[in-house]
């Protein structure tokens, strides 16, 4: 190779265009796929670093539930998720292990979601309290209130398509309205932050607890969790 080739090859190698002197092909694809895995990858670090970050502003949080609780209990499931489950305040087996909806309401749910093709951690799921109330009471509107910027910022960053919110005191904290949940349950609603740019859509319904005292309620429940596969469904 004369000192002219060289030159001209070194140009070629310097321009970027190097991969034209290998020997086998290039996989372009498999390239972009390991980008768009290091993208994602990324992306759940950050979202799982302002999650901790939203658990440690709830631990500095002085509240009065904080006496009478064991363990506070954040969320359980994918931070990633396309649908979030949203229910009240965490129950005597949630207050020792310190995760969500693990009691006999939780088993219910686990149902509830494998009726309709999920898995627990495809989803996110958490509460509007975050620590147990006394003798496990529904949580006052002042609590609601005191703990509703918390989970505003859990939506904002698991940014879901889809909240599901069980039992009356989600509903009356997400979709700040006092009309009860049989007026609200059976169809979708709008959810919007000034955070994100979309709507999330949002369907109200009773909670595991609620239907495990009044399984008569249970039909339409199952018929809330339908609208929302459908959704899911139309999106493959």
């Amino acid at each position: 190779m004369n000192q002219s080739d060289k030159k001209n090859l070194e140009f070629i190698q310097n321009a970027g265009v190097s991969y034209f002197l290998q020997d086998s092909p290039r996989n372009w694809f498999e390239n972009a796929k390991n980008n768009s895995k290091k993208e994602n990858f990324n992306e759940n670090d950050q979202k799982l670093k302002s999650i901790n970050e939203v658990i440690i502003d709830i631990q500095k949080h002085q509240t009065p539930l904080k006496n009478s609780a064991n363990k506070l209990v954040m969320y359980d499931g994918n931070i990633d998720a396309k649908v979030m489950f949203v229910g009240e305040a965490p129950g005597r087996e949630e207050d020792e292990i310190g995760v969500p909806f693990v009691g006999r309401a939780g088993k219910l749910l686990n149902k509830m979601l494998a009726a309709i093709k999920l898995r627990r951690d495809e989803v996110y799921i958490t509460n509007v309290v975050n620590w147990r109330p006394p003798n496990n009471r529904t949580p006052t509107d002042e609590e609601i209130l005191e703990f509703l910027p918390y989970l505003q910022r859990q939506i904002d960053i698991v940014e879901p398509d889809y909240i599901f919110l069980l039992g009356g005191v989600a509903a009356k904290a997400i979709l700040s309205t006092p009309v009860g949940l049989g007026k609200l349950r059976g169809q979708w609603h709008e959810y919007k932050s000034m955070y994100l740019n979309k709507i999330i859509y949002t369907i109200a319904s009773y909670h595991p607890a609620f239907l495990l005292r009044s399984p008569q309620y249970k039909k339409a429940s199952w018929e809330d969790l339908q609208m929302l596969q459908k959704k899911l469904n139309d999106e493959k």
